[in-house]
């Protein structure tokens, strides 16, 4: 399964007003795994940035102005994210401006081979009643935001992919590809294990008490509520 997690910065909040995208940042997930690839843009939106939207993620017009347009880094970016499931926090967003810029370009929209998962909707299922932006999840799932001062999209694709693995209860893990494999799957043949022994008397076993074991299980319900039922120590208790 590959997923590629996204996130989008703009000028501004309307592409029906004209408002252009100016960064592009995903990340991609195969097997619910982090890959380590990514795809990374600045974009020249043609036009001027929202002083409102200039003080969300701090890119400026002159930082811009050398930068490639739309058009000329399109193809690259379908060829990333093409046949992905994309995850977004708020989708309807950066799947608007996304569908706009290959309109101008007059291509099918991105939706056509791309299927859409909305973390904010997910979230706001999971936890009702309760703030759902991206700040807020971090910190319900102790993730570290600690460095995100100002809106960034591949930063925030990057937190993004963690709090999603862990809203639905996997873990994040980076895949370094045949450094991973044991000797054996690299068909090195097998190990050899020396085996070492020594004397020495038997471990005493020190067993927990009523009053810890009490302890131990209320520390596991208070983190199973915290993470709204994703508590793995009471799911293998059980």
């Amino acid at each position: 399964m590959r997923q590629i997690v996204l996130d989008t910065e703009t000028t501004g909040l309307e592409p029906q007003l004209g408002h252009r995208i100016i960064e592009i940042g995903c990340v991609e997930l195969v097997n619910r795994k982090l890959t380590g690839r990514h795809f990374h843009q600045y974009i020249n939106p043609e036009r001027e940035i929202d002083q409102g939207a200039m003080e969300v993620h701090g890119i400026t017009n002159e930082f811009l102005q050398d930068k490639p347009r739309f058009a000329a880094i399109a193809g690259e970016f379908w060829e990333f994210v093409r046949g992905a499931e994309l995850v977004i926090h708020n989708a309807a967003f950066d799947i608007g401006f996304l569908n706009h810029e290959f309109a101008r370009l007059n291509l099918p929209p991105v939706t056509s081979e791309c299927a859409v998962l909305d973390t904010l909707t997910m979230a706001r299922q999971k936890h009702p009643g309760q703030k759902n932006n991206l700040d807020a999840l971090c910190k319900r799932y102790g993730v570290d935001n600690s460095h995100r001062d100002l809106h960034g999209a591949l930063l925030d694709s990057e937190i993004l992919a963690d709090v999603y693995l862990l809203m639905t209860g996997g873990q994040t893990a980076l895949e370094l590809g045949s450094d991973t494999q044991t000797a054996a799957q690299r068909n090195e043949g097998p190990v050899a294990v020396e085996k070492i022994t020594c004397d020495r008397r038997p471990l005493r076993i020190v067993y927990a008490t009523e009053a810890e074991l009490e302890a131990h299980q209320n520390k596991m319900k208070s983190i199973d509520k915290a993470s709204g039922g994703n508590c793995i120590w009471l799911k293998q208790e059980a």
